[in-house]
């Protein structure tokens, strides 16, 4: 090739061209997490949400019934800003009948604890707001637990009860969760206060839980209890029944005893929850609160002189008598309205809380049939429980003579008050004021069983009758053969009286301590009770005793 000759040229290919920078990218990873002042104010908001309720249209219902909200009782029944409330947060983990789209905080009660007069007390209240306060699991567990820590507290427990029994959607369950509360009742029975408030309804087997406790409390016109409604006794007998007369408020105070205290609204009610409270140790194993002592022990009760009649068959309140006795006049009676031939009542002397058992010669001349023997068998029992002295104001006729009463076991129910008596290992207190007749002067805790001080008035008759039924019956040849039977029967009924019915005949044989003079009742009661505070007792040992029910 010459060297002219063009050699073929060898281009490079063009550069590739240069990516542009790349943007910069999203940093990845969890978002930052809320600070702790975040996750407090969403708790606050959350707390706030709770106590406003579900719905302000709940709220309003409950107010138009004539009913507050179970946070207003709440707020009643404790001393201002001392509740804590316990498992706010809870809720139901039910499925199905579209529970699983429904579930509110609280799960329809509140619980927790607070003080009363500064001493702490526990509390469950059902919100009708939530499921019409009806029970579920969560809802029971929830009451549970609270039922155990007023057990180790060793504190008073209230339910305000406004619930339409258990949950039908959660089934079994529902029952099973009452069963666990009735479980502890009666374990806690003697051992913690356990009062009941019912201020709505309360039916079926949610009734039995307020009648295994202490005391119950009823609204009138908003509360109701009963094991079957007007509907079911409708269809059953046939007969045509409202809910106020079938289970209301007094015709559980006045004719069943379910109730033992009726009100005309909560606000009057829950004060005497917290009044009542006030009379009572917070468990077993403390006395109760001291009162003042500014009433003096000494003071004389000249008027009692005038209050009771000579006449062993005039009627009289022994309420005056009580009254007159007490420190400043106040005593809190017990089942006002049932079984008012005899009256029980706590009260204080000395500043000393006391249990008053007395027969009330306005009723039925005071007898004791078999509605008076359970209802004051039960104050003793309850007395007895919580370490309150018993003072016992005798003046009885003897037991309600009647077909009826023999027919439906007189005998029977007598005999709890007697058990009751035999059973309580409190200072234990007997004062006649006037008569005392028959089976009842022993079963009215006389001394012979067991009672720590008998004492009685110059007016008293202790006989195993009256002095006209004596004569009756031990010289009844004599009337009926005389020519005039009045005349004989008149001398022998006094003779009767002069022999056996004087007031020293029972004193002379040691079966009553001393006479007293009426005027000293008060003075010589505190003294017996200061001279006993310290009395220790114990029964032989056994599981328990066999209580004729």
């Amino acid at each position: 090739m010459s060297i002219t000759e063009e050699r073929p040229v060898h281009t490079p290919p063009p550069p590739a061209p240069v990516p542009a920078p790349a943007a910069p990218r999203a940093a990845t990873g969890p978002a930052p997490a809320p600070s702790l002042r975040e996750r407090t104010a969403e708790l606050n908001s959350l707390r706030r949400s709770i106590v406003d309720g579900p719905d302000p249209r709940a709220t309003e219902a409950q107010h138009a019934k004539g009913k507050l909200t179970a946070r207003e009782r709440i707020d009643i029944l404790f001393d201002e800003g001392t509740f804590t409330e316990t498992e706010a947060l809870r809720r139901h983990r039910a499925t199905g009948f579209g529970l699983e789209l429904k579930r509110p905080h609280t799960d329809g009660v509140i619980t927790g604890w607070g003080k009363v007069d500064g001493r702490t007390v526990f509390v469950y209240a059902h919100d009708f707001r939530i499921f019409g306060g009806a029970l579920g699991e969560a809802h029971a567990e929830k009451i549970h637990k609270l039922m155990d820590l007023a057990e180790a507290a060793g504190a008073p427990i209230v339910g305000l009860c406004d619930g339409a029994g258990a949950r039908i959607q959660e089934g079994v369950t529902a029952l099973a969760g009452y069963g666990g509360i009735f479980q502890r009742n009666v374990r806690n029975s003697g051992v913690i206060p356990q009062i009941s408030v019912i201020l709505g309804p309360c039916a079926g087997g949610a009734a039995y839980s307020p009648a295994l406790t202490d005391f119950v409390f009823m609204v009138r016109g908003t509360s109701q209890m009963f094991i079957t409604g007007p509907d079911v006794v409708q269809a059953v007998t046939g007969e045509a029944v409202t809910m106020e007369h079938l289970g209301g408020a007094d015709s559980h105070a006045g004719s069943s005893g379910v109730a033992t205290f009726a009100y005309d609204d909560e606000q009057s009610c829950l004060e005497d929850v917290r009044h009542l409270l006030s009379l009572l140790p917070s468990n077993n194993r403390e006395l109760a609160p001291t009162g003042d002592l500014e009433d003096p022990a000494d003071r004389r009760c000249d008027s009692l002189l005038d209050l009771v009649p000579a006449r062993a068959n005039a009627a009289y309140d022994i309420r005056a008598v009580i009254e007159e006795i007490v420190d400043h006049g106040e005593y809190f009676e017990v089942h006002t309205a049932w079984a008012q031939n005899v009256v029980c009542a706590l009260s204080r002397l000395g500043g000393q809380v006391v249990g008053i058992v007395a027969n009330q010669p306005g009723a039925l001349a005071g007898v004791l049939d078999i509605q008076a023997s359970e209802k004051a068998a039960r104050f003793v029992q309850f007395c007895d429980a919580f370490n309150i002295p018993l003072v016992t104001l005798v003046d009885v006729p003897g037991f309600l003579p009647g077909v009826d009463q023999e027919h439906n076991g007189i005998i029977r129910h007598g005999a709890k008050l007697l058990y009751a008596y035999c059973n309580a290992t409190v200072p234990r207190i007997s004062l006649v004021l006037r008569k005392a007749y028959g089976g009842a002067y022993i079963v009215m805790d006389s001394s012979s069983i067991g009672a720590d001080l008998a004492l009685a008035w110059p007016s008293n008759e202790i006989a195993v009758m009256g002095a006209e039924g004596a004569a009756n019956v031990i010289f009844r040849r004599e009337i009926k053969a005389a020519d005039d039977p009045d005349a004989v029967r008149a001398q022998r009924i006094k003779e009767y009286t002069t022999e056996l019915m004087h007031p020293y005949y029972a004193a002379e044989r040691g079966l009553v301590d001393d006479v007293i003079d009426p005027a000293d009742t008060r003075t010589r009661l505190i003294d017996a009770l200061t001279m006993l505070r310290a009395k220790k007792a114990s029964l032989p040992a056994r599981k328990h005793g066999n209580l004729p029910l």
